[in-house]
């Protein structure tokens, strides 16, 4: 059906006033970014990063305000300016959800840019990186949903079946809350992990009875990365509600012991000197613990506790197996006699009194 004359005046008017918005608001984006470049000034600031990282959601953003300035004045049929409106809406909240949600992000790793979680003493890196991974989870998390609900807000049906969702408490809202369950309970569980911090990134720990490192921290799970680089995936409420062996909670400096079984002729002493020349000796030992202890002893064997301490756990890991290796091949080489030993006692024989003269006879030349 052809148009008429008034009608297609109108749409050309109307697509002559999208046609200036969107120039306008292309010029008001130039002129915008150009000041606030020149406000943020050089290197990597926050401003500086932010302006690059958002300039074409921010751009495409003026030009949808722009056109929705413009339809207010354009004469189009009023069943295509709701519909045209309403996209245009649903648009400019989910870009400006993308920006916050990059603005947080780019927070954050300016944040972490200050530690270096790949120093020998990381304790205070490990720290930050932790809350502030958990943090940003947290906060893309609750961004996407109030965005979703944003843009449920504008139209009229999804807002009042949202509205008589929540108010009601039939079947369908209680199935809802028990599916949620889990994951709302994992969300507020990483908060919480974030703020008291029980586990961090890189933090040695016996989960399960599996030791490993805490490899990455979700908003939902945590991995532990084991010591045979198997990976044990983990809900984070296991971390709240289950008891666990943190080896670094507080320092990543650590006592290991090494074991040993030795005869009861076994020369304390020496073992003790011997122990002091070994972790003096070893690169791997951090000059604060090493001794020798008594620790147990049963009918056939004494247990010496030999005692040193390292940075960290996988130090100490190798420095017990090198001091371990090394006073067994000591004891062996210079004291063979305090290696364990089973004693037995042989059964004498008896000779009865009649027979014992023959037997004295038997061994006369």
């Amino acid at each position: 059906m052809a148009l008429g004359g008034e009608t297609l005046s109108n749409w050309l008017i109307g697509l002559g006033a999208i046609i200036a918005a969107i120039a306008i608001g292309w010029g008001v984006h130039f002129a915008l970014f150009t000041v606030l470049h020149r406000i943020a000034g050089p290197g990597e600031t926050f401003l500086h990063i932010l302006l690059r990282r958002v300039r074409g959601p921010a751009r495409l953003a003026l030009l949808i305000i722009a056109c929705k300035v413009a339809l207010t004045v354009a004469t189009f049929p009023v069943s295509f300016l709701e519909v045209v409106t309403y996209l245009l809406t649903v648009a400019l909240i989910v870009l400006i959800g993308w920006i916050v949600l990059r603005a947080s992000h780019i927070a954050a790793d300016l944040y972490l840019r200050r530690f270096n979680l790949d120093s020998e003493d990381n304790f205070l890196a490990r720290k930050h990186y932790t809350q502030v991974r958990i943090l940003r989870r947290a906060a893309a998390t609750v961004i996407v949903i109030l965005t979703a609900a944003a843009v449920m807000m504008t139209s009229e049906s999804v807002r009042q079946y949202g509205v008589s969702l929540l108010a009601s408490a039939g079947a369908a809202g209680l199935i809802l809350g028990l599916a949620l369950q889990p994951l709302l309970k994992n969300l507020i569980a990483g908060v919480q992990i974030a703020i008291a911090q029980p586990i961090r990134l890189e933090d040695a720990v016996i989960v399960e009875g599996e030791y490993g490192w805490v490899e990455e921290i979700s908003s939902t799970y945590v991995v532990i990365r084991l010591w045979d680089w198997r990976r044990l995936v983990l809900p984070l409420s296991y971390f709240l509600e289950r008891p666990f062996q943190n080896w670094t909670r507080k320092d990543a400096a650590i006592i290991g012991s090494v074991l040993l079984r030795v005869d009861f002729s076994a020369p304390v002493e020496a073992i003790r000197e011997k122990l002091q020349e070994l972790v003096a000796a070893s690169p791997r030992w951090d000059k604060r613990v090493a001794g020798v202890q008594v620790t147990n002893a049963d009918h056939e064997t004494i247990e010496i506790r030999l005692l040193m301490s390292a940075r960290n756990a996988a130090t100490a890991w190798d420095l017990r197996c090198e001091v371990r290796e090394k006073m067994i091949a000591f004891l062996r080489d210079n004291h063979p006699g305090a290696l364990p030993r089973r004693r037995v006692e042989a059964p004498v024989a008896r000779v009865a009194p009649d027979d014992e003269a023959a037997v004295v006879a038997d061994r006369r030349p």
